[in-house]
């Protein structure tokens, strides 16, 4: 049985809720009278959880098959959203949306470590699990936009739909798993070869440094661009860039290599955040999309090389990888909110463009792994 597509359609589902928080910020402003800090405090809580604890579940995978953990993983996404979308005070609406981010959490470590088994180690087919992610998220602001321009934040309750589907789609695969080799089994499957953590640290921070400059355009853009109709057409964009990115990432890595590429990337991406920021009316679409596809060529790069230079433990290199590097651009989003209060949203979102040149110069010191057995 092929399990990328159904272990696929479970990355959206989950990464949909991901991006449904950034679409539900114009709604909380609007309904609930939210300024810039409280909204970016919103977006910190979705991703707070995630940073903590999504490194414990990469380290428990490595020593256990926990395939259960997907479908409930989930459901908990699901459910956070839901919640906050009615929660009667602000408080309760962080819990609910902190909720999310622990389910967020607990899929991708487990999730990577079934796809990587899945993909046997092919590249390409991760990308194409990593594409699942990149269209989950892409579909947020298409479902949560609609829904709530038409009857508000009352109908958020519907959003826990997706969830119950997803959990569904990915039983088979989960079955299949759990009829597959042992844990043990599982964790050889990977390229063998010692542990590099000077490297993956360096490539940690890399994808903090991209994760700082993607969610901060994800929660401010739809308010930069606007709000309403724009707002949501800017989400689009910014997320339907990142599978463009994402297979094109890909087939850029065949030819080139996934180290090269990600130089390439982030080297293109400056420029592009830069004309999110001076691009006049509609020509800021462009750089919109640019950024996006920019940002995200390195994405599914970042977790086969993550566990190529972590082959012993593949869960926790997944958990960083996906997770807890990339989650952790969330906790620099209130201080992207205080500028915009204390200045404006325009200075704000400029001082995001030093991000990317970061991660430029930082992925100019990695290598290609070695993968050497180890002695």
């Amino acid at each position: 049985m092929n399990r990328i597509p159904m272990l696929a359609a479970g990355h959206a589902t989950v990464d949909l809720y991901q991006g449904a928080v950034p679409a539900l910020v114009p709604f909380l402003v609007a309904e609930r009278g939210y300024g810039y800090v409280a909204v970016s405090g919103v977006v910190l809580a979705a991703t707070l959880s995630s940073s903590i604890v999504q490194p414990v579940f990469g380290v428990l995978t490595d020593r256990w098959r926990m395939p259960w953990l997907i479908p409930v993983s989930m459901v908990v996404a699901g459910a956070g959203v839901a919640a906050g979308g009615v929660a009667d005070s602000y408080v309760l609406t962080w819990l609910a949306v902190a909720l999310s981010g622990l389910g967020v959490a607990a899929y991708h470590p487990e999730s990577a470590r079934l796809a990587r088994i899945a993909s046997a180690g092919s590249h390409v087919r991760m990308s194409w699990f990593s594409l699942g992610g990149t269209l989950g998220f892409a579909s947020a602001p298409v479902l949560v936009t609609p829904l709530l321009a038409l009857w508000g934040l009352e109908a958020s309750p519907f959003l826990v739909l997706p969830a119950v589907l997803g959990a569904l789609v990915t039983l088979p695969a989960i079955r299949a798993s759990a009829a597959g080799p042992g844990p043990e089994a599982g964790a050889a499957a990977p390229v063998p070869g010692r542990d590099d953590w000077p490297s993956f640290t360096r490539l940690t921070l890399v994808i903090v440094f991209r994760s700082v400059v993607y969610v901060g355009l994800s929660a401010f853009v739809a308010l930069y661009m606007g709000g309403g109709a724009s707002g949501a057409v800017a989400l689009f964009v910014l997320f339907a860039g990142g599978a463009v990115g994402t297979v094109l990432g890909g087939r850029l890595a065949g030819r080139w290599g996934r180290v090269r590429t990600m130089r390439l990337a982030y080297a293109a991406a400056v420029p592009a955040v830069a004309g999110v920021v001076l691009a006049p009316g509609p020509a800021a679409y462009v750089f919109i999309a640019a950024s996006s596809i920019a940002l995200y060529a390195p994405f599914s790069l970042h977790v086969t090389l993550g566990q190529d230079f972590l082959p012993r433990r593949v869960g926790t290199a997944s958990g960083v990888t996906l997770g807890l590097a990339v989650s952790v651009g969330g906790l620099a989003s209130p201080l992207v909110g205080a500028v915009a209060e204390a200045a404006t949203l325009r200075t704000a979102l400029a001082c995001l463009i030093v991000f990317p040149l970061l991660a430029w110069l930082l992925a100019r010191t990695l290598k290609e792994p070695a993968l050497e057995p180890a002695s």
